[in-house]
């Protein structure tokens, strides 16, 4: 007999305010709402409810919330109620649990523990407002020896660099993970600002191509959607050997996310599971990575620059050195918090360490090898705010990737259930019927707006410091102090504590 297990919420209908207009009912993908003929009111199943708060938002006389459960189970500070429940549903099923979007544990958030100097008398404060700001910058290689033309011009040998209009950019996130409509909101948006958006292992739709100057296509070790076209379309290549989320293991799209639309896109069959190998099954060695970093280049005409993307894991600083001297021109780094369609449980939340510890170590050995400058550093994983990405750039980093955040924006409200296919905001799903509820023309605007409030917020913490470029606030540790860090922490971050003197 399978043990039931409580639902994990409640929802909770006001009687006097439910007019039985049934829109809860019509906008809910995962059935929850229904109507009763027999007593003339709306009813609720809260064993379907994940707290998407859709029923919430639309509900015309505001007559519903929705309440984490009471039920609990005899205290026991090792076994939760969350730890009994996931033991009780393998029991009852023998699979493998899933989940989606990020770690939800409650491990220290390293952004959190630091703090961001100011100037005050010697070195006085810039207003953005009156005073240049410099938020532009570029991805790329930038050890080039200056040569000169027979007129003693400076000749232009820099290799191919992606420009920024502000140090943010949109991570991967695939076609199929995300709908069509979340796609085009998030190319769109990379456009107007400047910046630019990942395929995810994807592949790119054919109507987005003429959004290449501002696309990052991913090569993946399934190579969905991989073919001439498609690398010679994007602004820049990314090979993806990691992801924060699941360290280790390839990528998993149910089939029941692979539409005709998808199919086609990816190259696969549609309707069946897309199962992406857990290594690259060419590379085992830097060499074999170098091989292929020369082949896109070569088969690109060395016009694009080539990113490799890692998980932030233990050895990350060692791995990095081997990828800078690859030939590849940034690195991207996803830390354990980093979104996902679709995950092994287990995986997403007991693998990995923070990006912030990570990014630190990278900027550090590849500064002691004397070998920075041969690639940028951009960073993902549960960059929440302007002042992370401030504080990431002050580690060391370029850029940041942000993805989670670029969802919120859109309407997702982190039910994580994205690998179920029934997201009541029309993002993480292929149904045609849910994914005309994500309007681009409205979400690309907001995301625009996202992206501007932040890079005026990072002028303001930039001007703040005294410092008026954000290639100026790269790698500056001294911008930074620490609380509640232990020294380990504090040595591996590189910072002092908050009111230690220099």
């Amino acid at each position: 007999m399978d043990m039931y297990i409580q639902p994990e919420y409640e929802v909770v209908r006001r009687e006097d305010r439910c007019i039985a207009c049934r829109v809860c009912e019509r906008q809910c993908a995962n059935l929850v709402h229904s109507f009763d003929p027999e007593t003339g009111k709306m009813q609720a199943d809260d064993s379907k409810c994940v707290n998407c708060h859709r029923c919430v938002c639309l509900c015309p006389t505001h007559a519903l919330k929705i309440v984490k459960s009471d039920d609990t189970y005899r205290q026991n500070a090792n076994w939760d109620g969350q730890t009994i429940n996931e033991v009780y549903k393998q029991a009852n099923a023998g699979g493998v649990l899933l989940s989606s979007m990020g770690n939800p544990k409650p491990f220290p958030v390293f952004w959190d523990k630091m703090l961001v100097n100011a100037s005050q008398v010697t070195n006085p404060p810039i207003d953005p407002l009156r005073e240049p700001m410099e938020t532009q910058l570029y991805l790329g290689k930038r050890t080039v020896k200056i040569e000169r033309d027979e007129r003693g011009r400076i000749k232009n040998t820099l290799p191919p660099q992606l420009k920024l209009s502000a140090p943010i950019m949109f991570s991967a996130m695939s076609y199929g993970s995300i709908s069509y409509n979340a796609h085009e909101a998030l190319a769109r948006a990379a456009e107007e600002l400047g910046i630019y958006y990942n395929t995810g292992e994807g592949g790119l739709h054919k109507d987005f191509y003429k959004y290449g100057k501002n696309t990052i296509v991913q090569v993946a070790s399934g190579r969905f959607g991989v073919f001439k076209d498609y690398l010679e379309t994007a602004a820049a290549i990314e090979i993806k050997m990691g992801q924060g989320a699941k360290p280790g293991i390839g990528g998993h799209l149910p089939g029941a996310k692979i539409s005709a639309d998808v199919s086609e896109t990816r190259m696969i069959p549609e309707g069946v599971d897309a199962i992406s190998p857990a290594p690259h099954h060419d590379i085992y060695s830097i060499e074999d990575l170098r091989q292929l970093v020369y082949s896109l280049k070569e088969a690109t005409e060395y016009k694009k620059p080539v990113i490799v993307k890692i998980a932030a894991v233990h050895n990350v600083a060692a791995i990095a050195s081997g990828i800078a001297r690859s030939g590849a021109d940034i690195i991207a780094i996803d830390g354990y918090r980093g979104g996902t369609g679709a995950a092994p449980t287990r995986i997403r939340d007991n693998v990995g360490i923070p990006v912030e510890l990570a990014l630190a170590e990278v900027d550090a050995r590849l500064r002691e090898e004397g070998i920075r400058d041969e690639v940028s550093i951009v960073v993902g994983g549960s960059v929440r705010s302007s002042a992370d990405v401030v504080k990431a750039i002050a580690l060391g980093a370029d850029a940041c990737y942000i993805g989670t955040a670029a969802l919120l924006a859109l309407g997702c409200h982190l039910c994580r259930t994205c690998h179920e296919g029934k997201c009541n905001w029309g993002i993480a799903t292929q149904r045609p019927d849910l994914v005309k509820r994500l309007n681009p023309d409205i979400g690309y605007k907001r995301l625009v707006n996202l992206v501007t409030a932040w890079n005026h917020e990072i002028q303001e913490m930039m001007g703040g410091m005294g410092i008026n470029s954000v290639e100026a606030l790269r790698g500056n540790r001294l911008m930074l102090r620490g609380i509640g860090l232990t020294d380990t922490e504090l040595r591996i971050l590189g910072i002092k504590y908050a009111g230690e003197s220099l």
